[in-house]
């Protein structure tokens, strides 16, 4: 049976933007200091719910088990998993001087221009070593944020590079599943794979570290009272056990519980009552996006049965057959990857979904696997880690208490990636590596 395809199945996702957008805009215009929390995303998006359960209802759709099953898809139910749980370590650290500690034992020792760029290193590293961008926002956002307070650094630059070392190793992590998924659907080597990404990412991050390091120049550091050194070693064991690859579930509960150990240790008043209220206080911080997380999951699971993910395929798949150059393919297949992730709001399920079509578009236009599954991975891991709505910058900004577009300008790493990418695509002189087939020209 031929998949359903329709362009009207993508009107309640644009209809969630221009309220979530338009009223930020407007609130923002007449003079509001937090204009894009007047009106908030979990309720912009209950009229694009209504609409995309109504257009799934006239298709002959169970609309309503659509929506539980998109609701409580396995990654989504993670995803707040892991917000609930971030958010707890978050408070919880703070609760017992864990962020004075990293700051009074770091801050001194470093020279304003090298802090921002030692922050995107360790969110890379962090990254690249068990992939996964959530996990590393997890684990380093409390420390970046203890950082921001004592330098007088921008609290948004400070996350932005936190964010775009998240992005960094999550797209070319070997172990990463958005890493995996571009390089199977494309029929490539991981090793294929990660070399012709690693030509595109790694001149992005060094012109990134520039970036930060110039950025950084110009902000002042605050001294800061020392503390007990020992309060940094909850942070230390969740950067250890998720470099060793343990579950980021696992690793948050266990860093959760030690936290509450050294409190309890090490911290005057410091009692059970005082460790569940921060524990909880993490948890309401983070309800919004939680909240947000499960709605999306419900309208991506909308926009996909009532065809609209297949149209916008189509739609990418029909413009590149009327031309057969590289060059060609390889838009064909960024716009394709870009276009899914954000009407999916997750990077894996863009790569799975677009994955075939990228493909045969690759195949059609002579691109070899490792480029075709290189592009998926940055286009989507790039994009995904600029959605005000996608799962990143959402646990980023609950965690900073920052709006989503707060956030967007000052992640430099995944913009100078999209660019640097543009302009390997649009090279006259390039010549792509024809890993799988050395005779393509």
């Amino acid at each position: 049976m031929e998949k359903r395809a329709s362009a009207s199945a993508l009107i309640p996702l644009l209809l969630f933007l221009g309220l979530f957008f338009g009223a930020g805009l407007y609130y923002t215009a007449q003079g509001q200091e937090m204009g894009f929390y007047q009106l908030r995303a979990p309720v912009a998006i209950l009229p694009a719910l209504a609409l995309a359960l109504w257009i799934a209802h006239r298709r002959g759709i169970k609309a309503m088990d659509t929506l539980y099953a998109g609701i409580g898809d396995a990654n989504i139910i993670q995803m707040c998993l892991i917000f609930l749980l971030a958010g707890a370590f978050a408070y919880v650290t703070k609760a017992i001087g864990a962020v004075d500690a990293v700051v009074s034992l770091g801050i001194g020792a470093l020279p304003p221009a090298l802090i921002l760029p030692g922050l995107f290193l360790v969110a890379g590293f962090l990254s690249l070593a068990i992939g996964t961008s959530m996990g590393t926002i997890a684990a380093v956002a409390p420390i970046a944020l203890g950082v921001s307070e004592a330098s007088g650094l921008d609290r948004a630059l400070v996350i932005g590079a936190v964010l775009g070392g998240a992005t960094f190793g999550d797209n070319l992590s070997v172990i990463s599943d958005t890493a995996i998924a571009a390089a199977r659907t494309q029929g490539s080597s991981m090793r294929d794979k990660f070399r012709e990404n690693a030509k595109i990412a790694l001149p992005a991050a060094l012109l990134t570290l520039a970036v930060l390091a110039y950025l950084g120049e110009a902000s002042p550091v605050e001294s800061y009272d020392k503390v007990s050194p020992w309060l940094v070693l909850p942070y230390v064991l969740v950067l250890v056990l998720a470099v060793i690859g343990w579950d980021v579930l696992v690793v948050l509960s266990i860093g959760l519980v030690v936290a509450g150990a050294f409190g309890y240790g090490m911290v005057a008043d410091f009692d059970t009552a005082t460790y569940a209220e921060a524990a909880y206080d993490g948890f309401e911080s983070v309800f919004e996006v939680m909240l947000l997380a499960l709605l999306i999951g419900g309208l991506g699971a909308l926009t996909k049965a009532s065809g609209g993910l297949e149209w916008i395929a189509r739609q990418i798949s029909r413009l590149a057959r009327g031309n057969t150059g590289r060059r060609s393919g390889e838009w064909s297949i960024a716009a394709l990857a870009s276009a899914t992730d954000v009407f999916t709001a997750n990077n894996t399920v863009a790569l799975l979904i677009s994955g075939s079509l990228a493909r045969d578009i690759a195949q059609r236009h002579g691109v070899p696997p490792a480029r075709s599954a290189s592009l998926l991975d940055i286009f989507a891991c790039a994009v995904q880690s600029l959605l005000p709505y996608g799962a990143q910058i959402l646990l980023a900004a609950s965690l900073a208490h920052l709006s989503p577009l707060a956030l967007i300008g000052k992640a430099h790493y995944c913009w100078l990636l999209i660019a640097i990418t543009i302009g390997f695509m649009l090279w006259p002189g390039r010549r792509a590596v024809a890993l799988a087939d050395p005779a393509k020209p």
